[in-house]
């Protein structure tokens, strides 16, 4: 009987993978902006938005992008009258993996993990992203938005190309 326990202790471990069990297939990060309700969109290695909302927010994060493929993250920060940011989600190998070499999990070391994503984990330098204020001098071409100042605000070569509008 105690042979047979070891035997079937020894099969469990041999078809489990260290990381899947401990990490799981996805990952929790916390973004967080300064100012606070900054607009986050989150995209994939493929371009694919896998999150719009606000920070601060919580998400789960696939470690993986398919079977020995590491998943990467961009995230856009936004928020009117502030500059935009973006930061990089990296992947690398996660240390339970290596628990497969240790225990002797040749098929979560080649299959189970690989196959879960679990043999990565998900980094970033910064996960409280700092947003600067846009001068009022800087005007987002690209937006649709009328912007109303004073004559004495504006350069001179500016006024000079300035046209009066006939009040009728």
């Amino acid at each position: 009987m105690k042979k047979l326990s070891i035997a079937f202790g020894v099969v469990a471990l041999s078809l489990s993978g260290c990381a899947s069990i401990m990490s799981g297939r996805t990952q929790t990060m916390t973004f967080e902006s300064t100012p606070e309700l900054s607009d986050i969109t989150i995209f994939n290695k493929a371009g694919k938005k896998v999150h719009a909302g606000q920070a601060p927010v919580t998400v789960n994060l696939k470690r993986s992008a398919g079977f020995f493929v590491p998943e990467r993250y961009t995230v856009v920060f936004e928020k009117e009258g502030y500059e935009k940011k973006t930061i990089n989600v990296s992947s690398h190998v996660n240390g339970w993996y290596v628990g497969n070499i240790l225990l002797g999990g040749l098929i979560g070391l080649l299959i189970v993990d690989p196959a879960t994503g679990a043999m990565y984990s998900l980094s970033t330098k910064e996960t409280n992203i700092v947003l600067n204020a846009l001068n009022k001098g800087d005007i987002n071409v690209d937006a649709q938005s009328l912007t109303i100042v004073s004559t004495t605000e504006l350069p001179k070569d500016v006024l000079d190309k300035a046209k009066p509008i006939p009040m009728n």
